[in-house]
């Protein structure tokens, strides 16, 4: 049977470490708020709820939120702290983290960002969450296509009004959470500006969808789309049949201004370029996605270790039973979960960190690296949770548990704000253009360097990430000239592993980075354990080609199946202790019947008891 390694009192100095070790100095400030907020019965799981009806309770909470901030507007701006509701929301209500980033980083972000700033408004009916905010600008018929948005604003200079408009079936706003669920709403919207006939380019403007009964504006079409998998929410299509809107209702600063005469004025020649100046929150949404799927993952494991210790069955003799997690088929996957979602978490850090600081020539960086960390981590949360569930069997599936709606709200996030493929095919292009170089090979032979070591290791990783970026520029030099799809589809599928490469490696670095730091030497060791599997399974699975190109010798990649192996035994009789510091809400785990069977009994009137 596996045991824990170290006493009581240790291992509560270890947690604690571990906790400082994701979450920061800013703990207490950032993320101790939320975990009390979400512990309090209003956020209580409710059982027996219809889709429609967990869609209303996530507005309700949605008002407990707004009633803990003490100002919104500081909260909308300030990425860590937003960040930080983003990974507390999820296991409790995933409807709600969806509501809550649309209105606090999407809506209210977009009207409280320095780039927006234009005549001065009066948000006190967002702030006091008096209306709801959403935010429009996908179109059913375009997708991830913002260059083809449909939807028109056309200035009436007589009326100093604009009219906003929908051409086309496809260019209906599709699918954001516009229904009166919740209330009446307020949108920014996504619409070409139209001035003397010319297209300015896409620019942001204010609308309001419904009055005070909730009932649509004149002119504002809105249909409930079909129940998705995904967390409950209002998902809605919206049309517009030439609603006014006044001069103000334009989002204007540098990069496009339009004087009540109807001159246009503009810092920036591209319309790309003040597009995507206009929806720069959408970056925020991309940190904030990620942050969601964090939380959910670390919940997830959470759950299923506590289970595998808790959970008895048969050994390997007859009449004897052990703990689920004493087999290495049950504890070694969960371990490497455990150190993909450590160094996911502190990869998301690095992220935050980069966004939150950057100049405005390094936004462009941040920007990319948020774009890959947020694919990196939404789909590794994906293979996280989907491992949690099965490691939990037949009550992995019990929404009440924690993990299977989870798990299916995530793909939401996968899709949001920006599609992962789409963003990394976007940030594939761009390293291959320029904006990544390579490091250059270690000086040292294989043979004369250890896999014990982690600097090696690291340069396993920078040369993965060297293999894939030489294979792409290869692709793409050879292609016929001519047929630029051609060239690029010839191109494609190696430079989406240099994607794939960079991001192992930066997460990689980040978890090695947070050992280094780390100043309890117990915490040290149990980082430097997981820098050590997560690096050893990347290698592995690349092995071939390390080989292949003189990076390692034979011998050594006969040594990474028994190299990683030794890691898990290391490691599995510290899963309880990794886990514990991710500092899970105690309160909530105590609502999953996973974890105290008899709490199937406590289940009344749709509402799970602590």
């Amino acid at each position: 049977m596996i045991k824990t390694s170290i006493p009581s009192d240790q291992a509560s100095s270890t947690v604690a470490a571990l906790t400082q070790a994701l979450f920061g100095e800013r703990l207490d400030q950032l993320h101790e708020p939320w975990r009390k907020l979400f512990s309090t019965e209003p956020f209580s799981f409710r059982e027996g709820l219809t889709p429609d009806e967990r869609a209303a309770l996530s507005y309700q909470r949605l008002h407990l939120i707004n009633e803990a901030l003490d100002s919104p507007e500081d909260f909308v701006v300030d990425v860590e702290r937003l960040t930080a509701l983003h990974e507390w929301v999820g296991p409790v209500d995933a409807g709600l983290g969806t509501v809550a980033s649309i209105h606090y980083n999407l809506f209210l972000g977009s009207l409280l960002e320095k780039h927006t700033a234009g005549p001065s408004r009066d948000l006190r009916e967002f702030v006091e969450l008096r209306r709801t905010g959403t935010f429009l600008c996908t179109e059913a018929g375009h997708g991830n296509s913002a260059s083809q948005l449909e939807t028109t604003a056309t200035y009436d200079r007589t009326a100093g009004e604009f009219v906003l408009n929908t051409p086309s079936a496809a260019a209906r706003k599709f699918m954001p959470n516009t229904s009166s669920t919740g209330g009446p709403k307020t949108a920014v919207v996504a619409a070409r500006l139209i001035t003397d006939g010319k297209d300015q380019g896409v620019f942001l403007f204010l609308t309001p969808l419904s009055d005070e009964t909730g009932r649509p504006m004149p002119g504002v079409e809105i249909r409930r789309l079909p129940q998705t998998a995904t967390a409950p929410v209002d998902h809605c299509i919206t049309s517009f049949d030439n609603v006014r809107l006044p001069q103000e209702a334009l989002l204007q600063s540098d990069h496009g201004r339009l004087t009540p005469e109807g001159v246009f004025t503009s810092s920036i020649g591209s319309p790309r370029k003040r597009f995507l100046h206009s929806i720069g929150r959408v970056t925020t949404g991309k940190l904030c996605m990620s942050a969601y799927s964090l939380g959910v993952t670390r919940h997830a494991l959470a759950v299923a270790v506590r289970h595998a210790h808790t959970r008895q069955t048969s050994g390997v003799t007859a009449g004897g039973n052990v703990p689920l997690f004493a087999h290495r088929s049950h504890h070694a996957p969960l371990v490497d979960a455990i150190a993909t979602t450590y160094a996911a978490t502190l990869l998301h850090r690095a992220a935050v960190r980069q966004w939150a600081q950057a100049t405005e020539p390094e936004r462009e960086n941040a920007e990319r690296f948020a774009a890959i960390a947020k694919g990196w981590i939404t789909w590794r949360a994906r293979a996280v949770m989907t491992e949690c569930r099965e490691r939990c069997g037949a009550q992995g599936l019990f929404l009440a548990n924690g993990i299977a709606g989870q798990l299916a709200a995530n793909e939401g996030t996968i899709t949001a704000e920006g599609d992962n493929l789409v963003i990394w095919v976007k940030a594939a292009g761009e390293m291959l253009l320029g904006h990544f170089t390579p490091k250059e090979p270690h000086d040292a032979p294989p043979e004369a360097r250890d896999l014990d070591d982690p600097a090696f290791l690291q340069d396993l990783l920078a040369d993965i990430e060297r293999i894939w970026h030489q294979r792409a520029r290869t692709r793409l030099r050879s292609a016929p000239a001519g047929n630029p799809l051609n060239r690029w589809n010839t191109t494609v599928t190696p430079a989406l592993e240099l994607v794939d490469a960079y991001a192992h490696s930066q997460a990689a670095q980040a978890l090695l980075d947070a050992a280094n730091q780390a100043p309890h030497p117990e915490a040290q060791r149990r980082l430097r354990l997981l820098h050590r599997l997560f690096t050893l399974r990347r290698v592995a699975a690349h092995s071939g080609d390390l080989l292949a190109e003189g990076y390692l010798t034979s011998a050594q990649v006969r040594q990474l199946p028994d190299a990683a192996e030794s890691v898990v035994v290391d490691l599995a009789p510290e899963a309880l202790t990794l886990t514990n510091g991710f500092a899970v809400v105690e309160d909530v785990l105590l609502d999953h019947p996973i974890n105290h069977p008899a709490a199937f009994d406590a289940i009344e009137g749709g509402l799970l008891r602590r």
